[in-house]
């Protein structure tokens, strides 16, 4: 860890002891209920290595959801859909076994919003973006990615998924162009921007801008994103890229800080106590449940098990509850 690094982590530590300590609250977990709105999210699934682990959280997602007789909104697939090769392109036959069946549409008939993550552009031998991007554009399928960055809404929330592949291409590991960055950037101004009627504002992406776990923070969209979540409110960030599920809240910042990554590859550690800097952390396999109403917007953590490791809700005007 770096001097500044080290510095900006003790900030935020004392700044979570105090936020936590003055201004939490906590509350038993309550039911779904059935008059919000459910959408179900996992990042870093798609390893042909780990098909047993994607099949048990799958399986978990389709029993949850079964338990608690809920209607699925969408599913927001997090980035690192497609690990190593990718021969056939749209016509892999990995989109049947890693996605159309994995995840079926009996149990989940509803949008799947996806998002590109590091090894969706690693080049296996050859780049999966385009390969995503086809896909969604042929039709007849869930999978939905119009963009590399795009929005969709439903009443209760507004909907804002980047591109987090910011790091310098280099050879076997592409990411966005600086011309892509340049263009997503503008976007993501002018959408912030944009008159707002939906009570939450949510970003979704694969790399965290925090992060208890292995890659740690990341300087680059701190420096990219992270003043314009303040300044605008957003009330959620939504990632992968660490193998885990976290939860952070951070000194007075609108946003809570959420990793779902344990969709299916092989878990890795968390690295910093979440007592220090959280509230949550932990290396568990599992998915991420979002229930939104105009009152709240509720993000429960699951296992494979089905149980519910840690949740909080969050009210329009940025009050946060632990579950």
């Amino acid at each position: 860890m770096s001097p500044s690094t080290r510095r900006r982590f003790l900030r935020q530590t004392f700044a979570f002891s105090a936020l936590s300590a003055a201004s939490w609250h906590t509350h038993s977990t309550a039911a779904p209920s059935p008059d919000a709105q459910h959408f179900l999210a996992i990042g870093d699934w798609g390893s042909e290595g780990s098909l047993d682990r994607q099949r048990s959280v799958a399986r978990a997602m389709q029993d949850y959801t079964a338990r608690n007789a809920l209607q699925t909104r969408a599913l927001l697939l997090l980035g690192d859909n497609f690990y190593g090769q990718f021969e056939g392109g749209v016509n892999s036959p990995r989109w049947r076994t890693q996605f159309e069946e994995m995840y079926p549409r009996s149990a989940f008939d509803c949008p799947c919003y996806a998002m590109l993550g590091n090894h969706d552009y690693h080049e296996e031998p050859v780049s999966k973006p385009d390969d995503q991007l086809a896909y969604a554009a042929k039709g007849g399928t869930r999978w939905t990615l119009p963009a590399k960055w795009y929005r969709f809404e439903i009443p209760t929330a507004t909907f804002l998924v980047l591109d987090s592949n910011y790091r310098k291409p280099e050879k076997g590991k592409g990411g966005l162009s600086e011309e892509e960055k340049a263009a997503q950037m503008a976007w993501l101004k002018v959408e912030l921007a944009r008159p707002r009627a939906t009570p939450f504002l949510i970003v979704l992406a694969h790399h965290p801008l925090y992060s208890n776990g292995k890659h740690g923070d990341s300087s680059t969209l701190i420096k990219a994103w992270e003043p314009l979540f303040r300044e605008h409110g957003v009330h959620l960030y939504l990632c992968g890229h660490d193998h885990d599920m976290q939860h952070l809240e951070l000194d007075a910042h609108p946003t809570s800080f959420v990793i779902s990554g344990a969709g299916g590859a092989s878990l890795t550690e968390i690295e910093q106590d979440p007592k220090k800097r959280g509230p949550f952390g932990q290396k568990v396999q599992g998915f991420s449940h979002l229930e939104i109403s105009a009152q709240a917007l509720v993000v429960r953590h699951v296992s494979t098990e089905g149980r519910v490791l840690h949740g909080f809700s969050k009210t329009p005007a940025g009050a946060v509850t632990v579950l």
